[in-house]
This record gives C-alpha cells, structure tokens and sequence, in this order.
C-alpha cells in the first residue's frame, strides 16, 4: 500500500480560490444585513391592530347596549353612531373591560343608526373593533 503525497493538477482542484472569496464577501454582506437590522430596529416600525372584544346587542327597551368583553391590547373603547338623535353621536368611552353604555334615542320616533366600537391603543394607534346596524325604538335614556 503506498501513500501519495502528490498535489492535483490545475483541472483536478475543487473551486477555486477566486471563487471561494467571493463566497465568503456574499455570506459576510448576508450576515451584516441579518444583524444591523436587529441592532437597527427594523422589526420595530411595524405596527401593532389594537385588539379588544366587544358586544353590541338590542336591549328589550328598545335601546342597545354596548360591552367591552375582552380587554386584548386596547386602553380604552370609543362608541359612536351615525346619527345625530343617540346619546353616543360624539362618541362614549369605556375605561376596562365589564364596562357597559347603554345607546338609545333622542329624537321622537324610532331611528336606524350603526354603532361603531373603536378600540385605542397606547401609541394612539386605533382599530374598529365591531360595527352593527341598529333600530332603537325608544326616545327614554
């Protein structure tokens, strides 16, 4: 059994160094990309939706009622309709989950109106939460 210690002609080598560096500059440039967005803080300009649960139902007064269900990521809720004749046409807040506002009527006859719950989050971002199609009936708060 011999062993040879003899260095492979030119067409014989694998890839050439030539070759070979210009893969390392590729895979360095890939990595320094990688890493400065982490240290620079790409991933953070995204925005979050604000996420929360609520429940709008017809009451049997003839009202409806709106309930923040479930808190998610939300400060706080806003409720607000179409019409000018609800009592939450500049908008009613609720502060935590349970809260309830009951909407109802202002003017003398019955209304249609969509009420709409918008949920704030803490950098101001806001999210409609839930939108519903209504008739109130009753002209008593």
């Amino acid at each position: 059994m011999k062993i040879s210690f003899e260095i492979p002609d030119r067409d014989e080598r694998g890839v050439s160094p030539v070759i070979g560096v210009i893969l390392m500059v590729a895979i360095t440039v890939i990595l320094a990309a990688v890493i400065a967005s982490f240290v620079l803080g790409f991933g953070d300009s995204v925005s979050e939706n604000v996420q929360a649960g609520a429940d709008i139902s017809q009451t049997d007064d003839g009202n409806a009622s709106v309930t923040w269900i479930s808190e998610g990521n939300a400060v706080n809720l806003s409720v607000s309709t179409t019409s000018t004749d609800t009592n939450a046409t500049d908008g009613v807040n609720l502060a935590e989950v349970g809260d309830t506002v009951k909407v109802y009527n202002t003017a003398d006859g019955p209304i249609s109106t969509t009420i709409t719950v918008t949920a704030y989050g803490e950098g101001g971002s806001q999210t409609v939460v839930t939108q519903e199609e209504v008739t109130l009936t009753n002209s008593t708060a």
